[in-house]
């Protein structure tokens, strides 16, 4: 085999954009389809808006301005502006920006001068323009490079920044933003930022009471006793307990959502654990304390460090100027705040400690349940292969793709057979169900370890003790187009949200698209995930194509499997949205309303009686 040659002509030195485009991740994570909320298209709105939000906290303008519709999205403040003589400079030089002088930022969100680059570059079209004091500077590029930069005009608009720009098509492929996901980003910048009014999209965005709003507004049913509110400078906290399980966190810093946690969060867990375990007097376990609790925890830092350019974990250890760490920041504000608190409420005392004292007895009920279900969960996926793992688990494959991991749940042999042969062996595991789950709808976690499925399930993800120890990004479920898939379909949407809310609060819970329909002739082969597709294809193959209609993921061949799970995958999230009530919605699909429910589940399926006669049945089924 011929030497391959090290030599000058194999050094390149890249500009911005080409080095932004060539490795996209870098500075805006995954670029995903919009299916999930941390996918790029959302990441460069947000980069954005964080600038608009940098001026607010400045005390610069109160309210912003957000469309997006068809693609272009469009974001106004009413700042300060940027200086005009610096507009281009700003959105396409690395390491220029007004965030490196703290006296013009301080306690920042974009701290790296990165972020309207990255937009730049990753957009087919880009337009920005400041205003101020009755001039008007703009500059439009495409992907990165500049090709309209007219001189500065006179205008009777307002002072502040405008920002519009596509996102490039060839980078993110087939992508679309999903408005609940757009709705969320907006209210968190309204619950951090008390006062800022955001309008989306005609809809409004406000909030007067921080962090207790978002707890009000998210948590399911409600809470166990009033929420406890306590803030001083650079930190604010909110929280309570509920009645679901598990723990669930909202976390920020500098008013950026940091969905993965980080230094702030741990001390929280760890500080709100102590001082409640010092109050009462009593070596209660932590994890009783903090059973079923929901927070939200926001600080400010100067100079944050964050574990990536998208910021959704926090790394920094130490409160500047301060020099206090995270850990005695986050402990000495709950020490003084929240103890005076608890000593002014003994109603909220009494109810809380009732609460621990029933997480103690449930856990020490289960602490016997639970060896013997662990114990049966590793024989059982060692012996009868109910989980097909992934390589990232099993070598030292870089740490990256653990976020690019997946679990299909699928039912039946056939189906699981296809999945695991067409998969990507290195990110995505299969888990066989054997027949249709068990409705858990009101039961106790006793049975998440008496029942078998259900144990290993939980077992094969890993969140028997901590959700933070989830092996899988996501967790796809991959059930049958019809009255049988989708009843297994809410049998475990029931189980998550019963027992597991915050997997789906989190993101991390989808339900696999495959194709109803394959329409196809000698040159081409289509695949139609709905009615419309199906009519689409036909029209645009012509005369008399071969239409196949697929009844069961198990009727769907390896080769053609690898279709719909590799880069062309098409994932539905489950998201709960801000009204949604996880007692209401478990009450009506799975308790008595036997009716109504498969009404519901009739109405909502993909294949209808009249596809097959408006095809014609004979057709349908020799194709098939």
């Amino acid at each position: 085999m011929a030497e391959i040659q090290y030599t000058e002509d194999n050094i390149r030195s890249l500009d911005w954009k080409e080095h932004i485009r060539l490795r996209p991740g870098m500075y805006i994570g995954k670029l995903g389809d919009g299916s999930s909320a941390d996918d790029g298209i959302y990441i460069l709105v947000k980069e954005v808006i964080d600038n608009c939000i940098d001026e607010f906290v400045m005390g610069n303008g109160k309210s912003i301005d957000v469309k997006i519709k068809d693609g272009i999205v469009s974001v106004r403040d009413y700042g300060r502006g940027i200086p005009l003589g610096k507009v281009v400079d700003v959105v396409s030089k690395i390491n220029t920006g007004g965030k490196y002088d703290s006296k013009a930022f301080k306690k920042s969100v974009g701290l790296n001068g990165v972020g309207s680059k990255a937009v730049n570059a990753l957009s087919s079209y880009f337009m920005v323009y400041s205003v101020r004091d009755g001039e008007k500077k703009s500059a439009t590029f495409e992907r990165g490079v500049l090709v309209d930069d007219p001189e500065i005009e006179k205008t009777d608009e307002q002072n502040g920044t405008y920002a519009e720009f596509i996102a490039d098509e060839t980078v993110f492929k087939k992508y679309a933003y999903k408005t609940a996901y757009l709705q969320k980003m907006m209210w968190n910048y309204c619950y951090l930022n008390r006062g800022l009014v955001i309008k989306m999209n005609g809809e409004k965005f406000l909030s007067k009471n921080g962090l207790k709003d978002l707890l009000e507004d998210n948590m399911d049913g409600d809470p166990l006793y009033p929420i406890i509110h306590i803030e001083d400078d650079d930190i604010e906290v909110a929280f309570t307990h509920g009645k679901t399980y598990g723990e669930d966190y909202y976390s920020f810093v500098n008013g950026q959502h940091t969905t993965q946690g980080g230094t702030h969060q741990a001390a929280f867990r760890e500080s709100v654990a102590k001082v409640i375990k010092d109050f009462y007097g009593k070596n209660y376990e932590a994890s009783d304390i903090r059973q079923s609790i929901v927070a939200a925890i926001a600080v400010k830092v100067v100079e944050p460090v964050f574990e990536s350019q998208t910021k959704t974990k926090l790394g920094s250890l130490e409160i500047e100027p301060e020099g206090k760490s995270m850990r005695a920041f986050v402990n000495d504000f709950l020490k003084e705040k929240l103890d005076n608190f608890l000593h002014r409420n003994p109603q909220v005392v009494d109810v809380l400690e009732k609460k621990i004292k029933q997480s103690e007895k449930e856990r020490k009920e289960l602490s016997g349940i639970r060896k013997i279900a662990r114990d049966r969960a590793k024989k059982a996926n060692l012996h009868n292969k109910k989980l097909r793992d992934c390589r990232v688990h099993l070598t030292d494959i870089k740490k990256e793709q653990r976020e690019e991991t997946t679990l299909f749940i699928t039912e039946g042999d056939s189906a699981s057979g296809s999945i695991t042969k067409s998969r990507n062996v290195n990110t995505q595991a299969v888990f066989s169900l054997k027949g249709k789950p068990l409705n858990s709808y009101g039961l106790t976690k006793k049975v998440v370890y008496e029942n078998e499925e259900f144990n290993l399930i939980q077992a094969a993800l890993n969140i028997e003790d901590d959700m933070d120890d989830l092996r899988y990004n996501k967790i796809v479920i991959a059930t049958d187009a019809d009255v049988d898939g989708m009843h297994i379909r809410l049998l475990l949407l029931t189980f998550f949200l019963q027992f597991f809310p915050d997997l789906i609060k989190r993101g991390h819970v989808y339900v696999l698209q495959t194709p109803l329909f394959r329409v196809r002739n000698k040159k081409k082969t289509i695949y139609c995930y709905s009615q419309q597709e199906r009519r689409d294809a036909m029209n645009e193959l012509g005369k008399n194509p071969e239409i196949t209609r697929f009844k069961g993921l198990g009727e769907i061949s390896p080769d053609e499997f690898q279709h719909f799970i590799g880069d062309d995958i098409r994932l539905e999230p489950v998201i709960l949205s801000k009204e949604s009530s996880i007692d209401s919605i478990l009450s009506y699909f799975m308790g008595k309303n036997t009716p109504a429910r498969q009404e519901f589940i009739i109405d909502n399926l993909r294949v209808e009686d009249e596809v097959v006669e408006e095809i014609g049945k004979d057709k349908l089924d020799k194709a098939s």
